[in-house]
């Protein structure tokens, strides 16, 4: 009877996490919404710096002529001294003067010149980063159109969470309780999961084993981090024999430790069973260790 009984609730929530073209759609316009969002803060502070920038390079000028005027009525006056026409302590006064407003404007100039190098770096890491972002935009948007029959059929989801763009299967879709051997269901969906994984080139994945909370203490596995392991790994190795290359992928296992909700509910503890395929950000995406430590 109880097996009966988790069967028909099992059943149930595969019913119920089917999702909608609604939902594909309401995914899509808060990416779209998000992505505009970057995309105007970004633009502000891309005027901004180009309006610091713009009169950084009129005080720029500015210095430049002060520079060249106090250069040039130093060397007349040098000029005068060396001519012994005006040997006088006024003249030389003039020209002490003078030589330390030169000496001032100098080194006005190269901070000036600084602040505008940094101004202009600035610039450009966040254009760098505006490009980056539309890039994983794009490729949510792809990943969206390319897996919409599974996402509308309930067999997975794609999200963005914590700032990272994963793909979500059920543990209970994919694996028996207790067990790693892949269901047929399961081994249907990641084998057409695969080849679209594989297409995007660019990307490393991350498969990531999660349980609930109810420990598991067997010979085979001591603990929910051994199953969430083992389960991660036979996905891996399944994933890798329908044409992702072993480049691209690696396992990993996270027991109970990182719920997407509360395990206070049967139905919380199944959302939390489950295995997620993480898009690894491309290096090129994060800031170099350059701009890291001149933003110190």
């Amino acid at each position: 009877m109880r097996n009966a009984a988790l069967c028909l609730m099992a059943g149930c929530l595969l019913a119920s996490a089917c999702v909608t073209t609604g939902t594909h759609e309401k995914k899509i316009a808060e990416m779209q919404q998000i992505t505009a969002e970057h995309d105007r803060a970004a633009a502000e502070r891309e005027k901004a710096l180009k309006d610091q920038i713009a009169d950084l390079e009129n005080k720029n000028q500015e210095l430049d002529r002060a520079l060249q005027a106090a250069l040039a009525e130093r060397d007349a006056l040098q000029k005068s001294l060396d001519d012994g026409t005006a040997l006088t302590g006024e003249l030389k006064q003039r020209l002490e003067k003078l030589g330390q407003n030169v000496d001032k404007l100098t080194s006005e100039k190269g901070r000036l010149s600084k602040t505008l190098e940094d101004a202009k770096l600035r610039l450009e890491e966040l254009r760098k980063q505006k490009l980056a972002a539309e890039q994983r935009a794009a490729t949510f948007r792809t990943l969206m159109q390319k897996l919409r029959a599974m996402i509308d059929a309930g067999q997975l989801k794609v999200v963005i969470r914590d700032g990272r763009m994963l793909i979500a299967l059920e543990s209970d879709v994919l694996f028996d309780s207790g067990k790693i051997d892949l269901k047929p269901a399961g081994a249907a969906a990641l084998a057409k999961l695969a080849p679209v994984l594989a297409g995007i080139t660019d990307r490393k994945y991350l498969v990531a084993g999660h349980t609930d909370n109810v420990p598991i203490k067997t010979a085979k596995f001591p603990s929910n981090w051994e199953l969430s392991t083992a389960r991660a790994v036979e996905v891996v190795r399944f994933m890798i024999a329908n044409g992702m290359m072993p480049q691209q992928v690696a396992a990993a296992g996270y027991g109970e430790f990182d719920p997407v909700v509360p395990n206070d509910t049967p139905e919380h503890r199944t959302q939390n069973r489950r295995i997620e395929i993480v898009l690894q950000p491309n290096l090129s995406d994060l800031p170099s260790l350059d701009n890291i430590q001149a933003a110190k």
